[in-house]
């Protein structure tokens, strides 16, 4: 069967990542029609937005994009392009599975954990403004359908993976209403699934017990802003973000996307890491069908990241992007003999 995606290819290190992932998409046998289009720095140079119409209409019609890094300029510039995508699109559910893998180093082994985030409000609302000159005020907004909603998503994504564990993140002791709101849904939803352990946790508790006793976390449940950050430290982990794949679902459409920035002072080099756009990919083609050839995916990419001859640079080797594209398609030649298997299959809830 023949899957149509938009392709988003991104800025800085992007085009050469997401060309990876589709050389190894090929490679795996998967008929996926590319409709190419920009977004993000490039998107605004062109065309003076960092989010044309067009590329949203394109999502509309193809209901999954794969995406690689966008800039987003800090403190000044346009808007961030990943923030209007996942407003435009609803695409209120982030999911970052975040695991172990033999061979890269890490300050861990044998952690398994997703984390799932509101991506649609509280402090990522973008409601800003002057109150008076050297004030500034933004507002964080929490609402109860949308808070519903990811928590529904958590526990549901939980049960689909064979997970018994949800911790949802907080700080309900201090902002007590819109916290306090997040709590009481998650309550509500965890109350029509026995079978999976509820558990609340102050975010910097949350914090500290991640980096101390990761083992003890299975789904993680938060709204935005801490998603945002506990979510790279969860990558950090495991050997970083180079590792570690991501997606954005809604109702309607999905976009599967690497969580590093578009590095644009290796751009062109060769020395990006391709793995978390290929384990991207891989999570879009579980998305669409495609469970046999997405485990080969994952397990061919997994088996090259523990070899140090194959490591990037951001993993302490020397390998190029091309070198470690060209270890996958190898490792999936030779099939899954010659490859470890996933331990769990991480499938989009």
């Amino acid at each position: 069967m023949a899957h149509e995606v938009l392709l988003i290819p991104g800025d800085g290190i992007g085009p050469e990542v997401t060309g990876a992932a589709r050389e190894v998409l090929a490679a795996a046998g998967v008929d996926i029609r590319w409709r190419e289009m920009a977004a993000g720095a490039a998107a605004a140079e062109a065309c003076g937005t960092c989010l044309p119409d067009p590329v949203l209409e394109a999502i509309r019609e193809t209901r999954v994009a794969l995406k690689g890094p966008l800039t987003t300029p800090v403190g000044r510039g346009f808007s961030s392009a990943n923030v209007a995508l996942r407003r435009a699109l609803d695409l209120y559910a982030s999911v970052r599975p975040v695991r172990s893998i033999a061979g890269v180093p890490s300050p861990f082994r044998d952690v398994d954990l997703v984390v799932i985030r509101e991506n649609t409000e509280g402090l990522y609302s973008g409601i800003e403004h002057l109150v008076v000159p050297g004030v500034v005020e933004s507002l964080k907004v929490t609402t109860e359908q949308a808070s519903l909603r990811i928590a529904e998503f958590a526990f549901s994504y939980a049960l689909a993976t064979g997970r018994t564990r949800v911790t949802a993140i907080h700080k309900a002791n201090i902002m007590k209403m819109t916290d306090g709101l997040f709590l009481e849904c998650a309550r509500r939803v965890a109350r029509r699934y026995p079978d999976i352990n509820y558990e609340e946790m102050i975010v910097d508790a949350a914090a500290m017990h991640l980096v101390t006793r990761p083992h003890r976390f299975q789904v993680l449940l938060m709204e935005n802003l801490y998603g945002d950050i506990l979510s790279d430290l969860c990558a950090g982990l495991v050997g970083g973000l180079g590792v570690v794949p991501g997606a954005n679902h809604g109702r309607d459409y999905a976009v599967f996307e690497a969580v590093h920035g578009s590095a644009p002072d290796i751009a062109g080099k060769g020395l990006a890491n391709p793995a978390a756009v290929i384990l991207s990919a891989a999570l879009m083609l579980r998305h669409l069908g495609e469970e046999a050839a997405a485990a080969r995916i994952e397990a061919a990419t997994y088996t090259v990241l523990g070899d140090p001859a194959c490591q990037t640079r951001d993993l302490g080797g020397e390998a190029t992007t091309a070198q470690v594209t060209a270890a996958i398609l190898a490792a999936l030649e030779r099939g899954p003999a010659d490859a470890a298997p996933a331990e769990r299959a991480l499938v989009a809830a």
